[in-house]
């Protein structure tokens, strides 16, 4: 029986991947599973515990820890509008809570005479990188972000890197894709409208396009993201190596590719949905993001998304989008 903290389960990846354990346990017996978080949703994700709270509040998270959980998932964090707007909170909320967090996972790797050493999943996003860049980025591009939510996920992953090459742990930051197409609702999210566009007119409603239709960018689906969360716990990390945060698979489209396969699947009167209203703090931030990538060493360990926009649009169909 293998026991998971899932911290940011209440969200929506978070949520995704607690029925995805439910429904395949990590191990050959079923895990025990529990989930922390500010809230969780009405008739959510089955586990055996939700613990509300705030990772910025020491004393909880250090009682999590002390359970000693042989997997922890590490999701949680603020989105990257609000950590632009909000520096404070930003830094606080997504690096200093993060760094308290790994200093009690040492703490209790000391008190068990060095054999408690978790398994750490740290979800990283491909906001590390910054521009210029070039067509693909491959595994050897330099991660220089240009927003503070990069710089965030960034810092973190450089903490979860050294805490492991010293034994404390056995950690792996994985840069998700923007996760699109998000059930639910719209969240403060700069990416937000990547999924708004298709999320909204499959359901009847406008959608604000704040872009050109000619930004490209790196998605994959929320299942997707499940999926590289399970397998970041499974996988042998000795292939990895002393380079501790992976690029993962995705698809490179341009807004205009988003629609035109949403057009293929839903038709013309859905994508009349869709409204042109251009905001430049949008469109600053998306501009330093990148485009498209070449993950190499993610896909020889076994890493995979889906390999075109009208499957990610399928999965939200088939999986998230409400039934009439």
């Amino acid at each position: 029986m293998t026991s998971i903290l899932i911290i940011g389960g209440g969200g929506m990846v978070g949520q995704k991947l607690a029925h995805a354990l439910a429904a395949q346990p990590l191990a050959d017996a079923k895990d025990t599973v529990t989930l922390f978080d500010l809230g969780f949703p009405e008739n959510g994700a089955p586990a055996n515990a939700r613990v509300s709270g705030n990772v910025t509040e020491a004393a909880q998270v250090a009682s999590l820890i002390a359970k000693r959980p042989d997997v922890i998932f590490h999701l949680a964090s603020i989105v990257s509008g609000e950590a632009e707007t909000d520096f404070d909170l930003g830094w606080s909320v997504n690096a200093s809570a993060f760094w308290t967090f790994l200093e009690n996972v040492r703490a209790e790797h000391t008190a068990s005479g060095g054999t408690y050493r978790p398994r750490v999943v740290f979800t990283s996003s491909i906001a590390v990188f910054g521009a210029p860049f070039p067509d693909k980025i491959d595994d050897t591009f330099l991660s220089a972000p240009q927003t503070s939510y990069g710089a965030q996920k960034a810092v973190c992953e450089l903490m979860l890197s050294d805490f492991s090459r010293k034994g404390f742990l056995d950690g792996l930051s994985i840069r998700l894709p923007t996760i699109c197409v998000r059930p639910g609702k719209p969240n403060k999210a700069a990416s937000g409208f990547f999924s708004g566009i298709i999320r909204e007119p499959l359901n009847g409603k406008e959608a604000i396009l704040p872009v050109s239709t000619d930004v490209r960018h790196w998605h994959a689906s929320p299942a997707a993201a499940s999926g590289f969360l399970r397998h970041a716990a499974l996988i042998d990390l000795e292939k990895v190596g002393t380079r501790r945060a992976l690029n993962l698979p995705g698809v490179s489209c341009t807004v205009e590719e988003q629609i035109e396969a949403l057009r293929d699947i839903a038709g013309n009167d859905v994508v009349s949905l869709i409204k042109p209203e251009p905001d430049e703090a949008i469109a600053k931030i998306v501009s330093g993001w990148p485009r498209d990538f070449a993950p190499e060493r993610a896909i020889a360990l076994g890493f995979s998304a889906e390999s075109n926009f009208h499957d990610i649009i399928k999965t939200y169909i088939a999986q998230d989008l409400p039934k009439s």
